[in-house]
């Protein structure tokens, strides 16, 4: 059995949903049901930053060996604007942490955009950061040669009937295409895995 690990924030979590409706758990659903051999680990914490995820890796990676990384974190960084350069260090490194720690481990690295309103930030000011916060994702992607989920909340953004009532965090039937959207790029990463194995 190969274990497969979720780092994220709240939407890995589930957050307020039962943890049988976080997406983790329902793509170990489609796991069983393909009879492949893992066994998925939700390590989503809400309100955690990427450097809050960076401090907290390590624990992580003793718990139990790792042979997938699902990375899932930057979405409070953009809550809080916190500066494009920052998040990208901050997620480069945990990149890097996790292939030291085990080389053999496959990554993929879940994206995020940002089109909410950054409060502070003017106008102008708030398009570019957007602009610049979407492109950490595909550049580190590209950079560490990591499969890409383009946009975890694709297909759920600014949908009222798919989040709860804040309008930010996916409600159940959010989870489920948060679930699709990651197991566009995650079913290829397994299926190569399971041939190799």
């Amino acid at each position: 059995m190969q274990n497969i690990i979720f780092f994220g924030d709240s939407l890995t979590a589930g957050y307020q949903l039962p943890a049988s409706a976080a997406f983790p758990t329902l793509l170990q659903q489609r796991i069983n049901a393909l009879t492949l051999p893992y066994k998925t680990f939700n390590y989503g914490v809400s309100g955690e930053t990427s450097a809050g995820g960076r401090l907290r890796l390590p624990s992580v990676l003793n718990r139990q060996p790792v042979d997938v990384f699902v990375l899932a974190l930057g979405a409070n960084d953009g809550l809080r604007g916190i500066p494009v350069r920052e998040t990208t260090q901050n997620l480069q490194d945990i990149i890097s942490q996790v292939k030291l720690k085990y080389p053999e481990a496959r990554l993929v690295l879940v994206g995020l955009e940002f089109p909410f309103d950054l409060g502070p930030l003017g106008g102008h000011q708030m398009a570019r950061y957007a602009q610049e916060f979407k492109a950490i994702f595909r550049d580190l992607a590209d950079r560490n040669s990591l499969p890409f989920v383009p946009f975890l909340l694709q297909g759920v953004l600014g949908q009222r009937h798919l989040n709860l009532p804040d309008g930010v965090h996916p409600n159940a039937a959010g989870q489920k295409i948060l679930a699709d959207n990651v197991w566009a790029i995650l079913e290829q990463v397994l299926a190569v895995k399971n041939l190799e194995s």
